[in-house]
């Protein structure tokens, strides 16, 4: 784990629950710091074992007449 350094920790004051976007100066690899909690809940919706629970509220939203007639979803992406 890397420690992050007090100017590091200031910079990324205040944007607790959003991405913060990093780049390596070395490579010019671009990366994105996540606080962990946030980290885990987003894997969790993609965790193949969980997939019918990450999918579940999805699933709640969709109009049950819409799935026998699949046209109306013709040219949507």
């Amino acid at each position: 784990m890397i420690e992050l350094t007090e100017q590091q920790r200031q910079l990324i004051a205040g944007h607790e629950t959003e991405p913060i976007p990093v780049i390596d100066p070395n490579t010019q690899s671009k990366y994105v710091l996540l606080r962990a909690d946030l980290y885990d809940r987003w894997t969790s919706l993609f965790d193949d074992e969980d997939d019918a629970r990450g999918m579940a509220p999805l699933l709640a939203d969709l109009d049950p007449e819409d799935w026998d007639d699949l046209s109306v979803y013709e040219g949507k992406p």
